[in-house]
């Protein structure tokens, strides 16, 4: 059993969540993810570590299924029943000679920051571009605007500062000459593949985090099967990490789609379950 240490809903839908999980915390590396079972006949979903210090680990999660809906009502001194890491391969944390561009969509601005820190660490000149649909559901401004050379903020609406997205921010740190050694986008897969057709020309480095088609997060089950230059890798195992430009994005959106009928059936029961509720 793991106990809940910290819980704050960030933003419609979105909640941040504190662990106390002594191993993961003390193993954990930038870019790896830990499993987790909120009961013990409940399904295994991964989730990316946001943050580790002494004891405890940080994810951030959206309400998008069964599982996260269950784990945003638990509440701070309750318990999950399993939590298994830290898994995957880690980030390829180096100094470069330029400029690390590091690009957060929508949560997936929560497993940037462990990144931000250790490229900030080795001595890089780090800027981060934070994306969101609209200033309500952006997170941990300040957070990295104390840690980043440079913050650019892109929302879709344009409710607050540069009104694009964040491939907008991108061009423009291009277009004046900003020297890139390398760029990392986490996010929506949409966002990353308009990252990597952005860089490409430019022959700038572009990783991604696959991170979205995991399920067992073991190698096990085979879902999170991904074509990155012309071969198979699992995600959970070789991943979640890989070089954009290799990755068949086109075959990802077409598995990323497999379970999409059955997460909204649930969600919907959840939702009529929820109204009934409200209304007695």
């Amino acid at each position: 059993m793991f106990k809940i240490t910290y819980k704050e809903e960030i933003c419609p839908t979105i909640f941040a969540m504190k662990f106390s999980a002594p191993f993961v915390a003390r193993n954990a590396k930038p870019g790896q993810f830990f499993i987790l079972r909120v009961y013990e006949k409940g399904e295994r979903i991964p989730l990316t570590i946001a943050d580790y210090e002494k004891d405890e680990i940080t994810a951030i999660f959206q309400t998008v299924g069964l599982t996260t809906y269950l784990l945003s009502y638990k509440d701070v001194g309750e318990y999950v029943s399993d939590i298994v890491g830290p898994l995957g391969t880690p980030s390829e944390i180096k100094k470069y000679d330029g400029s690390v561009v590091i690009i957060g969509g929508g949560v997936g601005i929560a497993p940037i920051y462990p990144i931000v820190r250790e490229f900030k660490k080795l001595g890089n000149k780090v800027i981060t571009i934070l994306g969101a649909r609209s200033k309500n559901l952006l997170f941990w401004e300040e957070r990295f605007k104390n840690l980043a050379d440079e913050v650019l903020i892109t929302t879709d609406d344009g409710s607050y500062v540069i009104k694009g997205f964040v491939t907008d921010a991108l061009k423009i740190l291009i277009d004046r000459g900003e020297k890139i050694s390398q760029v990392t986008a986490i996010g929506p897969p949409i966002m990353m593949r308009n990252v990597c057709n952005l860089t490409k020309p430019y022959n700038i480095k572009t990783i991604v985090s696959l991170n979205s088609i995991m399920v067992d997060g073991t190698g096990m089950c085979g879902v999170c099967r991904v074509e990155v230059g012309n071969e198979t890798k699992l995600t959970c195992q070789d991943g979640p990490e890989f070089d954009g430009h290799l990755v068949n994005f086109e075959l990802l959106f077409e598995r990323l789609k497999m379970y999409q009928a059955e997460e909204k059936m649930i969600m919907n029961y959840l939702e009529e379950k929820r109204r009934i509720l409200n209304a007695n």
